[in-house]
């Protein structure tokens, strides 16, 4: 069976996506930002694992159907905090067979093709893989065996949550291996920091680059290709 792909993404409405970013540069800018680090996120997933949206609220499935098409398998987030639904995503997701499942969102544009192909590579021989993030967190969680406790009591939106979930690896015996340390784009800093690598796809002229420039990050390296809903090729089962 191919590897899971659980990504969490949330509607794209203005004002609750990116919200520290869009206090910054402006809400609806910040939600072009987040439109084009989700639509990109996606289509680095390798075309062999299968891809599932987990959105967020419910109601708006019709929403993203919208935005990214319906070849996706999408299913409703749960209610509670990100450990909640994350826990409640992968249990799911064991229930119905899969073997090997990765959660992500769209925060990390570095996350790309060869690293999501080494963590589904690493869960054929470790239980966890986790990729670090700068901040203390992490960008990508993958799974080969149900481990609930990974998800409890988790500060979460803290420097503390990679090592916190470390110690419940330990505790609960798993093995596990780490990806290298990334940076989630969360506020302007860092999304200027991302436009000095020079790592990004194709500027988009638009209105949310145009901010960007003003706001002092020169050409908006965050922006890629728009991608049309029925351009996404990736389909869940």
């Amino acid at each position: 069976m191919p590897t899971l792909v659980m990504t969490f993404l949330k509607a794209p409405r203005p004002g609750t996506v990116k919200t520290r970013l869009g206090r910054e540069m402006g809400f609806a800018e910040a939600t072009a930002v987040y439109r084009d680090l989700a639509e990109q996120q996606l289509r680095r997933i390798p075309d062999e694992f299968r891809t599932e949206i987990h959105y967020a609220p419910h109601g708006a499935v019709g929403e993203m159907r919208a935005w990214l098409g319906r070849k996706f398998n999408y299913r409703v987030q749960r209610s509670g905090d990100l450990g909640q639904r994350m826990r409640h995503a992968f249990a799911h997701a064991f229930e119905r067979g899969c073997q090997s499942i990765i959660a992500i969102g769209s925060d990390c544009p570095e996350l790309d093709e060869p690293c999501l192909r080494r963590a589904a590579a690493l869960l054929a021989t470790v239980d966890v893989v986790l990729g670090p993030a700068t901040d203390g967190g992490y960008y990508l969680i993958g799974l080969r065996r149900p481990a609930p406790r990974l998800f409890e009591e988790i500060e979460w939106s803290t420097a503390t949550v990679l090592a916190t979930t470390l110690e419940r690896v330990r505790e609960c015996q798993l093995t596990h291996a780490l990806l290298r340390e990334m940076e989630d784009i969360d506020d302007l800093a860092a999304l200027r920091r991302h436009q000095a690598k020079g790592t990004a796809g194709p500027v988009r002229e638009d209105s949310a680059s145009a901010s960007v420039r003003h706001h002092g990050c020169g050409r908006a390296a965050w922006a890629v290709d728009r991608i049309k809903p029925q351009a996404v090729s990736r389909a869940g089962s």
